[in-house]
């Protein structure tokens, strides 16, 4: 017999073997006790956290010649045909490989007929979300109405992508991330019964790393038994699944909250002579400043020794929370930028050195009024400044030739903070005078406020039209104002659209009439093809 997989060999067999989802598998068992099993269930969750294995024991349950208290009894004739695979009246279909009109149509042809052995015919549909319009258009009628030997269980990861139509006729069961101590029990039986030797810190690091999914523990604990070797410890884990050494990442964090360039260069140039992966050292370091912005707040973490941590609580004097979001925004941006690039450790050692050489927004803020620290906030000025637009008197038709504007003093619009109501006629016009008009048009009777340090309220004291939500819900028109508000308040902020108006929106009110009257209020001429 071929080698299983251990979350195959492992995989529950009755509910009650299920791990963290108790408060669904209660109910399914009442359901088979009662006589009352549903039509159609859908089974949503992370993945590995047991739809699959749920939906497979809940089709052998209600088949079962043997039944006991709600579970399969997996020694009759139907368990044994369905754990094998040769049982026909039990259809276990991927979604993801099956998702046109022809393989939905199939199926309504085969509800029709009896099924040959078990009581009723199940068709598992795994990862719903996957299927097209078309087939779910067509599975609507079955699923709603289908004859008394049928029963439909649905799994996906994403429901939202489902169709209302869907969602309202199915039984909705979610399941939960399964937790870290429930991983760990788990994993205990699963080493005891495969003669498997590891150590506490390996079992928490593992379940840390799973993320919630029973699956993702089983599959890294394989990848530690590959090798023949079945003592396993945390430093095992840390070469197999690939997490850097700590020290380079501690090393890095360190050389750019102390602005070290060179420090930075060597230890840049360390990683890349180790031909280590800069995408995932880049990730790497993301995620260990998110844990320290985590130790900041609750002086608490998993995954890490008493020496890490000691690390770990050293940097965390040395910055603030406010620097670490920043850092992570900022490295977010250049991991995006080397994803599309030919040249990724050059733009890695660039998107680094520009850390460690130019001091952040919130250092500038903490020193602005220390004039010994004036020459450090020069690079930021100069950036600010392209950002600042000239009041102009009157708002005049696009003409062939430039119109100087009147000038006013130049203010440094990241000493604005806490001032945004101020700055905000000043983002409007820069938004009209870089060409994007619709946006322009869509927040220019607005206001802006903060609301708390992170986030700054735009009002509309009439009101946002459908049309006027869609275009300012765009990524790129919020991302625009985004960043046009972080620069105005001279730190990193998130925007929030708010409804001011008590009238109640004319619903029948057409795109077309809606263009119509902002091209009316601006000034500006649009002329409407059909």
């Amino acid at each position: 017999m071929g080698y299983t997989a251990l979350y195959r060999k492992f995989r529950p067999m009755k509910f009650e073997e299920m791990v963290g989802q108790e408060h669904i598998t209660r109910t399914l068992k009442n359901q088979i006790i009662a006589n009352r099993v549903g039509h159609a269930y859908l089974f949503n969750g992370g993945r590995g956290t047991g739809k699959t294995s749920s939906a497979k024991i809940l089709a052998r349950a209600i088949n079962c010649l043997n039944p006991q208290k709600g579970e399969p009894c997996n020694e009759c004739e139907i368990c044994k045909a369905a754990i094998s695979g040769s049982l026909t009246d039990i259809v276990e279909m991927d979604a993801a490989s099956n998702n046109s009109v022809e393989d939905i149509r199939s199926i309504r042809e085969e509800v029709n007929f009896l099924p040959t052995k078990a009581k009723y015919r199940v068709y598992i549909i795994d990862e719903v979300h996957m299927l097209s319009t078309g087939a779910f258009n067509a599975l609507l009628k079955t699923l709603e109405e289908p004859p008394e030997h049928v029963k439909f269980i649905l799994a996906t990861t994403e429901p939202q992508k489902l169709p209302a139509t869907i969602l309202s006729r199915c039984q909705r069961f979610d399941f939960k991330r399964i937790s870290n101590e429930d991983i760990i029990k788990r994993l205990k039986i699963v080493c005891s019964e495969s003669k498997i030797e590891i150590t506490e810190a390996a079992l928490n690091m593992i379940a840390v790393l799973s993320e919630g999914a029973m699956r993702d523990a089983l599959s890294i604990l394989e990848r530690c038994i590959q090798d023949g070797e079945t003592k396993i410890d945390d430093n095992k884990i840390k070469d197999l699944v690939g997490i850097p050494k700590f020290d380079f990442i501690n090393r890095m964090i360190q050389a750019i909250t102390e602005y070290n360039i060179d420090e930075a260069i060597t230890c840049t140039n360390e990683i890349i002579d180790q031909g280590k992966d800069l995408e995932n050292f880049l990730w790497e370091i993301i995620k260990y400043l998110k844990d320290i912005l985590i130790y900041q707040s609750c002086n608490k973490l998993e995954l890490y020794n008493e020496q890490e941590l000691e690390q770990i609580k050293n940097l965390a004097t040395k910055i603030t929370k406010q620097r670490i979001v920043q850092l992570i925004y900022t490295l977010s941006e250049l991991q995006s930028n080397m994803k599309w690039s030919n040249q990724k450790s050059i733009v890695f050692q660039a998107g680094i050195i520009k850390l460690c050489a130019e001091p952040s927004t919130e250092l500038q803020q903490n020193t602005i009024n220390t004039t010994q620290q004036q020459p450090k906030q020069q690079p930021m000025q100069q950036i600010v400044q392209k950002f600042e637009i000239p009041q102009v008197e009157q708002e005049q038709p696009k003409q062939q030739n430039p119109i100087t504007p009147k000038k006013e003093p130049k203010q440094n619009m990241s000493t604005a903070t806490g001032d945004i109501n101020k700055e905000w006629p000043k983002i409007i016009m820069n938004l009209k005078q870089s060409g994007k008009i619709v946006l322009y048009t869509n927040l220019m009777q607005t206001e802006a406020n903060e609301i708390n340090d992170m986030t700054v309220g735009i009002q509309f004291k009439k009101g946002i039209t459908p049309f006027g939500k869609a275009i300012l819900e765009k990524q790129e028109n919020i991302k625009e104002v985004t960043n046009l508000v972080s620069m105005a308040c001279g730190k990193p902020m998130q925007i929030k659209y708010i409804d001011s108006s008590n009238k109640t929106q004319n619903k029948t009110t057409s795109a077309e009439q809606e263009i119509q009257n902002i091209a009316k209020q601006s000034d500006i001429p649009f002329n409407i093809i059909e």
